[in-house]
């Protein structure tokens, strides 16, 4: 930031500078110019023709400079078949005249002609009253003048921008370290973070900054999060497979005549654990990813057919919003509706209605049949892991807790309650809408 701002302002005063000097320039050169034609039209005006047909003044230029060899200022009469006529600051020199050069107008330009001395002359051709000769009027003046006014411009302007760039440069560096000096901050906290000083960003912080930092603590409180679902799901699945091992390891250590089927049993129970945490760590691991997208009206379709043929005496009718995304992955999704649709073509009586809504920013999906229900003192336990109230069909009783915990994961709510069409049980699940 600090090298571009010094760039930028460099080449901004550098520009700045350049047209500040060419019109500057040009302003002194001009004055000088407005001398010239001030001298070159007195001579004009004084002049006149003599008894012997040459050029004479009826009066003497008052710059005593032309009297004086060598003294910066001169000027020259000239014309065709005529001697010029000098000043006597000239000496022994002459000014050049181009041949059959003309200038009606006053001409100004710069010349060398004189070894060591520059010169600025200005020129006019001019018919003098009783005359029909041409006379060429030049006035010259030395540039040194000229010059060492435009080089005490330069100077001047040259160190004054220098100095203003230099002040404006560390004017920035200044606005600058001040202004990133809250980020150094942020930094020096999350060194206290990471050597277990702190776990938040606790440093009051001026207003720009403070968005990151509320996002930086919402992301350190997420990892938390996630870092202590991590430890509660290793723990319930070791506390899950704990028992079915001991089962197994007391039926092995009494060489029990049921030893087999025991082990199948239990490593079905552990099976499932195993697949129900799994898909608890999937979800967990899914729910940051701000890509997460799926559409319910597709899903639906895919569980229907799928549940069809797991139940083909049971009856799926599908209405609602067909346009409905939820921030879920399909995969995710396919579970919890898959568990739903196919508990209420199990359980109920025949006929399973799924309603797809937009309720605010979520999606509501509603899975009824006309089974027998469940009581109400029994809806919020069905929902833990390993509780069946129908022992009597195949199951582990997963089902529902997987469903609960992957819509809690993403944000997501699941209930139940009466179906009033159907007369059997209505799941309420609620998700995020895209």
């Amino acid at each position: 930031m600090i090298g571009i701002a010094a760039l930028w302002i460099s080449v901004l005063l550098l520009g700045g500078g350049l047209a500040l000097d060419r019109v500057l320039s040009a302003a002194i050169t001009r004055n000088f110019d407005d001398g010239l034609n001030y001298v070159l039209t007195a001579m004009i005006a004084s002049a006149e023709i003599g008894p012997d047909g040459e050029v004479l003044f009826n009066r003497p230029l008052a710059d005593q400079r032309f009297l004086e060899p060598n003294s910066g200022l001169y000027y020259q009469i000239s014309a065709k078949g005529h001697e010029d006529w000098r000043s006597r600051s000239l000496w022994d020199r002459a000014l050049k005249v181009l041949p059959e050069h003309e200038d009606r107008g006053f001409h100004v330009y710069d010349s060398k002609q004189f070894p060591g001395e520059d010169l600025r002359i200005m020129e006019r051709t001019i018919v003098l009253p009783g005359s029909r000769t041409r006379w060429l009027f030049m006035v010259a003046a030395a540039r040194a003048g000229l010059d060492d006014q435009i080089r005490a411009l330069r100077s001047t302007l040259t160190q004054s921008f220098a100095l203003l760039a230099l002040g404006l440069i560390v004017l920035t560096t200044l606005q600058t370290l001040y202004g990133l000096r809250p980020l150094r901050r942020v930094r020096r906290e999350i060194v206290h973070m990471r050597t277990g000083d702190k776990n938040r960003v606790t440093e009051p912080m001026p207003a720009e900054v403070l968005p990151m930092v509320e996002e930086l603590n919402a992301l350190l409180a997420h990892n938390e999060r996630q870092a202590e679902e991590a430890r509660t799901h290793a723990g319930n699945l070791a506390h899950a497979l704990k028992t079915p091992l001991t089962v197994i390891m007391n039926a092995a250590t009494a060489q029990a005549d049921d030893l087999g089927e025991t082990v199948i049993r239990e490593a079905t129970t552990m099976r499932r654990q195993v697949d129900h945490h799994l898909a608890r760590a999937r979800a967990v691991g899914r729910r940051g990813a701000a890509q997460s997208r799926a559409e319910v009206w597709a899903s639906l379709q895919a569980v229907e057919r799928a549940v069809q043929r797991l139940y083909p005496e049971a009856r799926i009718d599908m209405d609602g919003d067909k346009g409905a995304a939820v921030r879920v992955e399909r995969q995710d999704l396919d579970e919890m509706l898959g568990n739903l649709v196919e508990n209420a073509a199990k359980y109920g009586g025949g006929s399973v209605f799924a309603t797809v809504s937009r309720a605010g920013d979520m999606v509501e999906i509603m899975v009824e049949d006309d089974g027998a229900g469940i009581p109400k003192e029994e809806r919020t336990r069905i929902f833990d892991r390993g509780v069946r109230l129908d022992s009597g069909k195949p199951g582990t009783g997963l089902g529902l807790a997987i469903v609960r915990d992957v819509a809690e994961i993403y944000g997501g709510t699941v209930a139940m309650e009466e179906s009033e069409d159907l007369g059997g049980l209505l799941v309420r699940l609620r998700l995020p809408a895209v």
